[in-house]
Order: C-alpha cells, then sequence, then structure tokens
C-alpha cells in the first residue's frame, strides 16, 4: 500500500534534517531490517552485525547528543521517528535500539561529568560497546522506589549487592548504567552508577525466553560484592532521581512511536488484503461493514495516537519536563497497537495467524509495550495524579 495514506507535512518533519532523517532510515529499514526480521524472531537471535551499523553506518547512536560530543544534535522528535520507521518491521530489534540510545546513552549524556563523556562516549556512539540501563528489579519494577540494590563506599570504590530483572541487551552489553540506592538513604535518594561487564562481582544471568520482542535479548543482572570505581558516580550520591524520571519521559515517547509504526503497518496490511486481495461472496473483504470498521478505526486511531506523540516530542526536552504528556502518548500509542494488531489478525482470518503475514509477529511485540517503561495502569494512576495536582482548588 502506498505510504501517502499517513499524515505527512511539517508536523512530522519540523525541519529538513527531520525529514531527511526519515527518508534515510525508512529506506534502511525496508531493505535491511525486514528481511532478518522473522528469522531472528523465531530462532530468538539477537543480530548483532546489524545492531552496530545504526552507529557506524547510520550515526543514529547519540540522536540526542550534541554535536561537539560526536552526536546528532537532533531532539525527541528525531528519537521519535527512528523508533517508528524501524518498528514498522522489526520491533524486537528496535527495543535493542531503544534500551541503548535512549535508556544509556541519552540518559548517561545528560547526568554525566566530561571525563565520564570522554571516557564512554566515543565507543557507545560508534557501536563498539553495545548499553544497557538497569532499574527494575525481581520485586521492584513500576514501583522504582522500591528497588533494593544497595551500594556502599569503601576507599575508592563503591560496593554494589542485589540484582535487577528484565534487563534489555543484558546478554550482549558491554556497560550499564544501574540505580542504587546508598547504605542509609531515604527513599527517594536513588544513586546511579556506571558498571561495565568486567567489574569483579557482576554477572549476567540466563537470557528469557519471551512470548515476543525475540531478538532483544533480556536477562537478569546480578552484583555480588560488585567493585565499581567512585568516579563512576553518574551525578551526585542520592541525586539520580531528577535524571531517572526525565529520561522515563523520552523513553515512554519511544516506546509510544514504536507503538504508532506497528499500528501503521498492521493498518496497512490490514487494508491492502481487504481491498485488493481477499473476496468473500463475490465481493472484496473491504465492501463488509464488520470489516470496514476495522479499516476506519485502525486508521483514525493510529492517526490519532502518532499526532498525540509527535506533539508531546515537540515539547520535550531535556531543560523541558512533560511527564502528562508522555503518558497519555504511551498509554493511547500502545492500546492502539494492539487493537489494530489484533484486528488484522481477524481482518487476515487463517493467514493472519500463521507467519506468511508478520501481524502475528507485530501483535506479540506490541504487548510488551504496554508493560515496559511503567505500565499502562501506572499511566493510569500518573495521568490522574497529574489531572488532579491541576485542578485542585
Amino acid at each position: 500500500m502506498a505510504r501517502q495514506i499517513w499524515s505527512n507535512g511539517e508536523f512530522y518533519h519540523p525541519t529538513e534534517a527531520h525529514q531527511q532523517l526519515r527518508e534515510v532510515v525508512a529506506r534502511f529499514a525496508r531493505e535491511n531490517i525486514l528481511p532478518q526480521a522473522e528469522e531472528n524472531d523465531r530462532t530468538e537471535t539477537f543480530n548483532v552485525e546489524l545492531f552496530r551499523r545504526f552507529g557506524k553506518e547510520l550515526g543514529l547512536f547519540g540522536i540526542t547528543v550534541p554535536e561537539e560530543w560526536g552526536g546528532q544534535g537532533l531532539d525527541a522528535t528525531a528519537a521519535v521517528i527512528i523508533h517508528e520507521e524501524f518498528s514498522r518491521y522489526d520491533p524486537a530489534l528496535t527495543m535493542s535500539y531503544l534500551a541503548h540510545e535512549v535508556l544509556f546513552v541519552n540518559n548517561f549524556f545528560h547526568s554525566a561529568t566530561d571525563a565520564q563523556r570522554e571516557k564512554y562516549l566515543p565507543k557507545v556512539l560508534d557501536g563498539t560497546w553495545i548499553g544497557a540501563m538497569g532499574m527494575s528489579e525481581p520485586q521492584a519494577g513500576t514501583d522504582v522506589l522500591g528497588l533494593t540494590t544497595t551500594a556502599r563506599q569503601e576507599g575508592n570504590h563503591y560496593v554494589l549487592n542485589g540484582a535487577k530483572q528484565w534487563i534489555t541487551n543484558a546478554t550482549h552489553a558491554d556497560v550499564f548504567l544501574i540505580y542504587a540506592r546508598v547504605e542509609g538513604a531515604g527513599r527517594n535518594q536513588i544513586s546511579a552508577f556506571i558498571v561495565e561487564k568486567t567489574f569483579e562481582g557482576f554477572s549476567v544471568g540466563r537470557k528469557e525466553t519471551k512470548m515476543g520482542m525475540r531478538q532483544s535479548p533480556t536477562a537478569a543482572l546480578h552484583f555480588d560484592n560488585c567493585r565499581v570505581p567512585a568516579e563512576n558516580l553518574l551525578g551526585p550520591e542520592g541525586g539520580a532521581l531528577v535524571g531517572m524520571m526525565r529520561n522515563l519521559e523520552i523513553e515512554r515517547l519511544t516506546l509510544g512511536a514504536q507503538s504508532v509504526g506497528i499500528a501503521m503497518e498492521c493498518a496497512e496490511i490490514l487494508a491492502e488484503y481487504a481491498i485488493n486481495e481477499r473476496k468473500a461472496f463475490g465481493k472484496p473483504l473491504s465492501q463488509f461493514g464488520q470489516i470496514q470498521r476495522f479499516i476506519g478505526e485502525a486508521y483514525a486511531k493510529t492517526e490519532a495516537a502518532r499526532a498525540l506523540i509527535y506533539q508531546c516530542a515537540q515539547n520535550t526536552s531535556a531543560d523541558q519536563r512533560n511527564s502528562l504528556g508522555a503518558a497519555a502518548a504511551k498509554l493511547i500509542a500502545t492500546t492502539t497497537a494492539e487493537e489494530v494488531a489484533r484486528n488484522a489478525i481477524q481482518t487476515l482470518g487463517g493467514y493472519g495467524y500463521t507467519r506468511e503475514y508478520h501481524v502475528e509477529r507485530l501483535l506479540r511485540d506490541a504487548i510488551l509495550l504496554s508493560i515496559g517503561g511503567g505500565t499502562n495502569e501506572a499511566m493510569q494512576k500518573n495521568l490522574t495524579s497529574d489531572i488532579v495536582r491541576m485542578i485542585r482548588k
């Protein structure tokens, strides 16, 4: 299906750089990401070689990092464009990109000292090193302040103990941004540390077997008296909560952008099949009211979710918080992706349930997006809390 069915123009391309970025990323995704997606989903294999090309060939690592530090100097809208285009074809590989680019690189840059940037940025910007972030724990997911990983200072090192769970890129990452609480600190006093995979006392658990996002590796991290140099404390001791919350906003926008990419692809497959490929009782499926509902709602809801994502992205930056918008955008986009993917399967019938079309893979991948980055139930809670504060007299 011709892609001009989707809205275009300056709202989605505020600058020429954004337009050029979309063209490059969309072409690369069709030619390189789509052909490998099905096989690596089946075998649950992380395509490390292709992943590194995102940095070395396309320069997509450090998209929000200023040019003077080796990045592209772009914004949240650019990040949204990349995640949307990549996720049309392989949300799982895109999830690993998000973990590296948003959860590590963007997060690290805005909290690091110049010395820390000089040490780590070159390796993660060209893809030599893969990054990851450890926040969730076996008993602390959405309730991040309930984390129990501890740190205590011993001379010129911090000693970390505890575990992280559901960590994207864990099995392949070289460097991690880890949240922990220094012993004796209060509930809101979270600290961040840069941990290299070779540090004494650090280990990675077995790779999880998952329903979806199968190409993206997920595992637990273990800290058994893990020794971290004191200079790897990221920001002030006990002061990581602000950076954590700030980064969650762009994470939620990019997770929403992934959902929009999934919905766009499924909507196109649904409509193409109903209009041009399948007939029933001598008529195209698109002439039946039930299917017209699927086509019309898939388009309308995807367009609405996409517009909200871009509107929020253009009002989000490291200096401009937008927690209300990010939560709303993620909530709407993720539910839309699941609905459109499910209706695409229903329209395609048996073909949708098999792997002849990739809508079944996209549905499996879409489900995680309503869990990661704060569950949709947490988004409902956050939205209500923000709105109560805004209107309470």
